[in-house]
């Protein structure tokens, strides 16, 4: 546990575990933060090394005022600070919603570095979202109420989640840097996912809740990425199901090389 100098600020990277197989480093939501892997780090280190890190201006990540970068490959830059940083020259990716897209364009940059490529209910292609939608949400997010617009879009991808998971939630968004979220969700507006994917040619496997059966999810986008649909669950899957998760994580880390 400790922080490595990232392109935007600090970086806090949760590092532990080891074993012959290959490093897992975990990328969390559009304002999460890495508590939010707690279960899977605790699963998986005792037979491999396992990282997450916060993103710019997540938990415990700082957010310089000068860092004007709002695009994906900014965001996938701290994924890449981090497993440089760490000296890791192949991982296995594992990202959700947000994540799931810093990870694929850090995968499209970086196939060889890549062992495998684990989605939980990745982000879709925000570029499909009408420009007036996608304007409102941009204001919406540039005023000082920022969070109870966001909290209003968050309650929405929660509604099978339990009281504890809702709160734990927004609780972690609500200690999110209010540039950082901006900054996220700019990127997810403007990333072009389709070209990225077709980019990294290794394991992939979608985890998919019905929230994510739109025209502009990556499994809809490259037609023969891998797809599992988890139901009874919010959108935040490593919360409400955890046992779940791991499960479906063992059984793609037994089919990485």
């Amino acid at each position: 546990m400790g922080h490595m100098k990232g392109a935007a600020g600090a970086l806090y990277v949760d590092d532990g575990g080891s074993g012959a197989g290959t490093p897992v480093v975990f990328v969390h939501s559009l304002g999460g933060d890495t508590a939010q892997w707690s279960a899977q780090l605790e699963h998986v280190r005792p037979r491999r090394r396992a990282v997450a890190l916060d993103l710019r201006g997540h938990g415990r990540s700082t957010l310089t005022s000068s860092a004007k970068d709002i695009s994906m490959e900014a965001f996938a830059g701290d994924l890449g600070a981090v497993v440089d940083g760490l000296g890791l020259s192949r991982v296995v990716l594992v990202g959700h919603s947000l994540g799931g897209a810093v990870c694929a364009a850090w995968a499209g940059a970086h196939p060889e570095r890549v062992a495998g490529l684990f989605l939980l209910d990745p982000a879709s292609d925000g570029r499909s979202v009408p420009p007036e939608q996608a304007q409102g949400m941009m204001a919406a997010l540039a005023t000082e109420q920022w969070r109870d617009a966001v909290g209003e879009y968050w309650q929405s991808l929660l509604p099978a989640s339990t009281p504890e998971v809702r709160e734990r939630v927004m609780a972690q968004m609500g200690r999110t840097a209010q540039g950082a979220f901006r900054a996220g969700m700019e990127a997810l507006l403007t990333f072009d996912p389709e070209s990225a994917l077709k980019r990294y040619p290794g394991p992939i496997l979608s985890v998919i809740t019905p929230l994510n059966e739109s025209p502009g999810a990556y499994h809809v986008l490259v037609p023969g990425i891998p797809f599992k649909l988890v139901t009874g669950t919010g959108h935040w899957v490593q919360l409400d199901a955890p046992e779940q998760v791991n499960a479906l994580l063992d059984a793609f880390l037994s089919t990485v090389p």
